[in-house]
């Protein structure tokens, strides 16, 4: 009899705890990345009045007789369900769609979370402003040319978005030129003078036109603008010759490298020239200076320049295409429209805005228009992401059984994709919730009937005696 009593204690203990669970997620059905919980019972071990017996030939056998003394809390799960996604509009905001979470640090402690309610503190750090802990990824370098990459492969670190801050000038290193030169064009007559060919160039009847000419502002060492000035026009057959000019530079060269075997290259001072040799199908073939050539792979010619009260030389290479295709300069029957596509320089800038891709990186806007990788959001996924523990502030740390955690960029290896503007709501469903405590509150009534109905059959042993 006391077997009972003990029973249905177990049971209402049980039962205690699987009530606060039940509370526990109902209270944050609202809070953003939470992950709900349930609990599972098993029997306790039971105690065994007989023993089975095997079958004889005279007799079958028998089965154990056992009373069992009650249950247990087997475990106390995590669902790691996909939460609804809550637009916010936040740029700051991150939702995982998928599997992993973001990485956080607390000094040298490492924890993991679904809650992408994050922001930048005054120090450019981006953080999630409730705790202070510092969101993990990889910030971005600056290779040998002056430009920003980002290397997934290293370190994580503390990720930081420096608002306002300045991008210094860089000068033009690079040019490209696209589309066509007019093959039906007339050559510019040997002997012409450049202000016959500048005529040519911009006769306003097309028919009469022997040449083009282009422009596009490239930018020096300071971030000045100026503008790069290049005029084709038709020598002989297939063959084409252009000169380049640059606002107020002073010592302007072109001069091509050869691609020739044991070529040397040489410097023409002054040379403002350079031919493009086409094939008859209007591809582009060659390039030359004068002395150097190239014939094969990307075609293109490098212009010199100086700009007053700065004694270094600076260069740009202009980039016309590559031999025997048509991605460059071609010259077919149709209309002159060669033009300077891109360039790569800009003058110096203050980042005014960032803005958060798929991948987790991070792209800082510029007052001039350059867009630049500031970092990249770094994400983790487990093996039993179950079995992580729940440290507060909507964040796990690893355990035992978790499994080491595999990190990487977003998108990548199992992890999720990161959407930026979106919070993941709590998983907690409300339906399952509320029935789940009337089942939690009939199995706490029903064991508490045990205890009482245990106690009214002592009491009626105790008045035997009487």
């Amino acid at each position: 009899m006391m077997r009972s009593l003990y029973s249905g204690v177990s049971g209402l203990k049980n039962h205690q705890v699987r009530m606060d669970v039940v509370g526990n997620n109902i209270a944050n059905v609202n809070t953003h990345g939470f992950k709900s919980e349930r609990v599972t019972f098993q029997d306790m071990i039971s105690q065994e009045l007989g023993a089975a017996s095997e079958p004889k030939d005279s007799i079958g056998g028998v089965n154990p007789k056992q009373v069992g003394l009650g249950a247990l809390i087997a475990t106390i799960d995590k669902i790691m369900t996909q939460g609804s996604f809550q637009t916010t509009g936040k740029n700051t905001d991150m939702a995982i769609s998928g599997e992993g979470f973001f990485i956080v640090k607390n000094g040298d402690k490492e924890f993991y979370t679904r809650a992408g309610a994050f922001n930048v503190d005054k120090n450019g750090s981006f953080v999630n402003p409730a705790n202070g802990v510092k969101v993990q990824g990889w910030n971005s370098r600056i290779d040998e040319n002056g430009n920003k990459y980002l290397n997934s492969s290293a370190s994580i670190e503390d990720i930081n978005i420096p608002l306002y801050s300045k991008e210094p000038a860089k000068s033009t290193k690079e040019v490209v030129f696209q589309s066509n030169l007019n093959g039906a064009a007339l050559a510019v007559p040997e002997g012409a003078t450049p202000e016959d060919i500048q005529k040519m160039i911009s006769d306003p009847d097309p028919k009469k036109r022997r040449g083009h000419s282009t422009s596009i502002k490239i930018f020096d060492d300071q971030g000045n603008e100026r503008e790069l000035k290049v005029q084709f026009y038709k020598v002989r057959d297939n063959v084409w010759k252009a000169n380049a000019s640059i606002t107020d530079a002073g010592q302007v060269s072109i001069d091509v490298d050869s691609t020739s075997v044991g070529g040397q290259n040489t410097q023409l001072p002054g040379n403002t020239e350079f031919e493009i040799g086409f094939a008859p199908d209007g591809k582009i073939v060659s390039v030359s200076d004068g002395v150097d050539s190239q014939s094969s792979g990307n075609l293109s010619a490098k212009i010199s320049y100086r700009i007053p009260g700065n004694p270094g030389t600076q260069t740009i290479e202009l980039k016309l295409g590559e031999a025997g295709m048509v991605g460059g300069v071609t010259q077919f029957s149709a209309d002159f429209t060669t033009k300077a596509v891109k360039q790569d320089g800009y003058g110096m800038g203050y980042m005014e805005a960032f803005s958060i891709d798929n991948s987790g990186t991070i792209t800082g806007v510029y007052s001039n228009g350059v867009q630049q990788p500031l970092a990249r959001i770094a994400m983790a996924v487990f093996n039993n992401p179950s079995g992580l523990n729940k440290v507060g502030d909507t964040m796990f740390a690893y355990s035992m059984n978790s499994g080491e955690p595999g990190i990487g960029e977003s998108g990548v290896a199992g992890r999720g994709r990161i959407n930026a503007g979106l919070l993941e709501m709590s998983n907690v469903d409300l339906s399952d919730a509320f029935t789940d405590m009337i089942v939690t509150q009939r199995g706490f009534q029903a064991n508490s009937k045990t205890i009482t109905t245990s106690d009214q059959m002592i009491q009626e042993v105790l008045g035997l005696k009487r």
